[in-house]
């Protein structure tokens, strides 16, 4: 399932991918636990770059195929080194 990670602040960071096996393990740990697609392996975010979430809530969405997670973010979220995954400069509605 997609899982939208926010910062404590309410800045939206990344788009990651979780199951299961990795909402269990950021419940258990509350460190953020993820599905690598790429890889097909579980990653919890931080543990090489040191950037970890360190996950204060969690909500699912109504049909619980979406989870939110709230997080104190220490570094980048995003493997660019940027602190967001989101573009600055939002896409022009015209």
């Amino acid at each position: 399932m997609p899982a939208v990670v926010q910062a404590d602040s309410g800045e939206v960071l990344m788009l990651a991918w979780m199951d299961d096996v990795a909402l269990a393990a950021t419940i258990e740990t509350r460190r953020a636990t993820y599905w690598s697609r790429s890889r097909s392996e579980y990653w919890v975010k931080g543990e090489t770059s040191g950037h970890i979430q360190e996950v204060e809530g969690v909500w699912l969405d109504c049909d619980g195929d979406t989870v939110l997670l709230r997080v104190k973010q220490t570094g980048a979220a995003c493997h660019t080194g940027m602190r967001t995954c989101f573009d600055a400069f939002p896409v022009a509605l015209q």
